[in-house]
């Protein structure tokens, strides 16, 4: 059997180094391939070196453990096993009770050795018994799941869905000119870099400000997230093509453009 693989992430270097230090202890013969410190780091790894598990802060710069075990689940290879996910959490018992409900891994700070001996024992059986088809599936419902959990949801800081006013037009600025654009006008919204593409019947807008932001303002009847970057009006979808590897492809009514939906999301898209 190879050796274990794994990456970490943790934006604290005292607790990264200690986290290490612990695991030597407790899996002499796990090799930690990179050690990072913020999520967008930790998704380029995990992507580069195919670790078997990765070790992820929940509340790091830029992007949360949650959303790059999300965007390495999506853009992981199809003919690779996804790794097994292990969050660092230093939140409240109802986080740690939503990480339990999905049973996935999960450690507390301050870590604790005969708890972090505990995963190390659990991750170990899962890897000696897990097949690619299988390690899929898990990592997908598990995330699945966890992505719609409210206590974790919050811990990693996004906003309640009932908290924000629904949005009733998109103000996007070009120049001196702001242009007022109906929310009714919307087909879908699109993450690019620091901006949001609003794409309308017409032609196209760009807004300062996250898909993370502005997701809790959407009607979530109206507006189905697809992607972790793409937001789709429902009902101007006109089809959906599931492919071998899990990933949907959306036809809108009434434009050329196709649409990719991750694994994460493809339960959206199931006959009736």
């Amino acid at each position: 059997m190879k050796q274990p693989l794994a990456v970490l992430a943790e934006d604290e270097p005292l607790l990264a180094a200690h986290l290490q230090t612990e695991l030597a202890q407790a899996w002499p013969e796990l090799e930690v391939g990179a050690v990072v410190a913020d999520g967008g780091s930790a998704v380029r790894e995990a992507l580069a070196r195919k670790p078997d598990v990765c070790f992820l802060d929940i509340r790091m710069p830029g992007m949360t453990g949650l959303e790059a075990a999300q965007a390495i689940a999506e853009d992981w290879p199809d003919e690779s096993p996804l790794p097994l996910l292990v969050f660092v959490t230093a939140y409240d018992q109802y986080a740690v009770q939503a990480f339990e409900a999905q049973a996935v891994d999960y450690l507390v700070k301050p870590l604790d050795a005969e708890r972090l001996a505990a995963c190390v024992a659990r991750l170990r059986k899962r890897l000696a018994d897990r097949t690619p088809q299988s390690a899929l599936q898990e990592t997908v419902d598990q995330l699945r799941a966890l992505l719609g959990a409210h206590p974790v949801a919050a811990a990693a800081g996004s906003v309640a869905q009932n908290a924000a006013p629904r949005l009733e037009v998109i103000q996007a600025s070009v120049g001196n000119v702001v242009h007022m654009v109906p929310i009714d006008d919307v087909i879908y919204f699109e993450s690019a870099d620091k901006y949001v593409r609003v794409i309308t019947a017409e032609r196209e807008h760009l807004i300062r400000t996250s898909l993370r932001e502005l997701l809790p303002q959407l009607d979530p009847q109206v507006f189905w997230q697809v992607h972790r970057g793409l937001v789709v009006r429902a009902r101007v979808i006109a089809s959906a093509l599931r492919d071998e590897s899990g990933k949907v492809f959306l036809t809108l009514r009434g434009r050329p453009e196709r649409l990719t939906a991750s694994r994460l999301y493809a339960h959206l898209f199931k006959g009736m």
